[in-house]
């Protein structure tokens, strides 16, 4: 993936010197033994660090610097061995500037029964020692993900690798850039937002540059970069016949990739980790971008249309998230419904630009008219997304605080589509479409989202965690009197939540 670095979660362990020498040894020796445990879990994306104990204020607040100084380090798995009285934590915890996981483990999968004794209890007391930090966690109002169980289990190792895809994707908006290609679609309101405010809360900016300036880099593209990447896209896709080398529309295939290398040049200079355009902004374009946004998106590179900078953002977040699992994660819109009574489904699509990450089977490259924005019929890729369990996501500004979205779905393989040109996917909202649809406009959520068959809710709601941002999950359990309740809550928690902290 484009631009992806692999930074690393530091494991500390908390004590305290009551114990003396000899069992802090012990403790520094278990923690390694868990330390180097996780680093091999092969269900955890990123690598644990094992760092010394930490057993005094001074050490605490100077660990919690260096993590938050080291840009390698995403993030802070916490757990303490003994009890580690929580005063001490209160000023390092003040200071850190990156997320953190409580593991609520302890060495030892079993109690000995038969010779358990007091110097045993007194070693291995996380049973009361990770509530004693989980009360100062609690009283400075620190989001924070807690995992519950021994540290070998596979569900502690899956729950722990969803909240390391979400502190990664956090990682990566640190500093992060988004390029818009031109203004926003004209008179939208959702595609707008505080690009000021989301800088100050997510770490990423997003700034536009003239469609002119991108040209000249499309100008410039060699004839014989055009010749392999063609030659690429046979070999990629199912080529139709006017596409093909000698047929009437082979100078259209030509056209995009020279497209879509100066698109990858403009990006790769900026080391830009997503863009966006519009389609009433192409000035000096002959096409607007299909499969070039598609294959970039396909290498990472968050996408919306129409100058959507939060799903642009959003889509790089969860491509992140899922980065290695099966499947892929694409930008999306539901766009027209079939209401047909007890199978009820959304026919998910854009114009162009969906990312063959989530295709079914091998794409078809087609070149069809397009009835906006007045250019070139553009070249796109066809195809169907994959049937299966999938999420939809989209990230919202509320004017006070940013929401993000998140509705369960069920994708299912559509019938015989022969006459749209697109890619697309089908799906049935969780828990119904009445409730699902009714739920998300009731929420605010936006037209686009980034569809996923990577990512999960918890991921998702993780990565919230993370942003200290609202989210509004829809799922199997969702009921719309309860849901509406729940954003009358939000409005008001959000609203005091910033006198909270005090």
């Amino acid at each position: 993936m484009i631009e992806l670095a692999k930074p690393e979660i530091w494991f500390i362990t908390g004590s305290q010197h009551l114990y003396g020498a000899g069992p802090l040894r012990q403790v520094a020796e278990n923690a390694q033994v868990i330390a180097n445990a996780l680093a091999d879990a092969k269900a955890l994306p990123l690598k644990t660090v094992f760092k010394p104990v930490v057993t005094t204020p001074d050490e605490i607040t100077k660990v919690c610097l260096e993590a938050t100084a080291d840009p390698n380090c995403a993030g802070l798995i916490l757990w303490m061995h003994t009890f580690s009285p929580s005063k001490m934590w209160i000023r390092g915890l003040n200071l850190l500037k990156k997320p953190f996981l409580h593991l609520h483990t302890q060495f030892a999968v079993e109690l000995p029964w038969d010779s358990i004794d007091m110097d045993y209890m007194n070693l291995n007391q996380s049973a009361h020692g990770d509530r004693e930090a989980g009360f100062i966690h609690t009283r400075m109002r620190l989001g924070r993900k807690v995992v519950v169980g021994h540290w070998s289990d596979p569900d502690v190792h899956a729950h722990v690798g969803a909240w390391m895809r979400a502190a990664h994707a956090w990682h990566d908006w640190q500093g992060g850039a988004f390029c818009r290609f031109g203004d926003n679609m004209r008179e939208v309101a959702v595609t707008e937002g505080d690009k000021v405010a989301a800088e100050m809360r997510f770490g990423f900016s997003c700034n536009t540059y003239g469609v002119g300036d991108l040209v000249a880099v499309i100008d410039a593209v060699e004839e014989s970069a055009i010749d392999r990447l063609v030659a690429d896209y046979a070999d990629s896709y199912a080529l139709v016949p006017e596409l093909q080398k000698g047929g009437n529309r082979h100078e259209s295939l030509r056209y995009v990739a020279r497209q879509e290398l100066g698109m990858r040049a403009f990006l790769e200079k900026g080391h830009f980790k997503g863009f966006t355009d519009t389609f009433q902004d192409l000035h000096g374009l002959r096409q607007l971008p299909g499969i070039a946004s598609q294959r970039l998106m396909a290498d990472g590179y968050g996408f919306a249309g129409e100058g959507d900078w939060k799903t642009v953002a959003l889509v790089r977040a969860m491509k992140v998230m899922g980065h290695g699992l099966k499947g892929g994660t694409s930008f999306m819109e539901d766009y027209t419904y079939d209401f047909s009574k007890g199978n009820e489904r959304v026919l998910g699509s854009h114009m162009l630009e969906v990312c063959p990450s989530i295709a079914a089977a091998k794409p078809s490259a087609e070149i069809h008219a397009l009835g906006i924005g007045g250019k070139e019929d553009p070249v796109r890729l066809v195809f169907n997304a994959e049937a299966g369990p999938a999420l939809n996501a989209t990230l919202i500004d509320m004017g006070s605080r940013f929401r993000l979205i998140v509705n369960e779905v069920v994708t299912e393989e559509p019938p015989a589509l022969p006459k749209l040109p697109v890619a697309r996917a089908v799906w049935k909202c969780r828990p119904d479409m009445a409730t699902g649809c009714a739920a998300w406009i009731y929420a605010g959520g936006a037209h686009h989202s980034s569809y996923s068959q990577q990512v999960t809710t918890e991921m998702l709601e993780d990565f919230a965690t993370i942003a200290g941002i609202e989210i509004a999950v829809i799922d199997a359990d969702t009921k719309i009197r309860t849901f509406k309740q729940e954003l009358r809550n939000n409005d008001l928690y959000f609203h005091l939540a910033q006198g909270l902290m005090s």
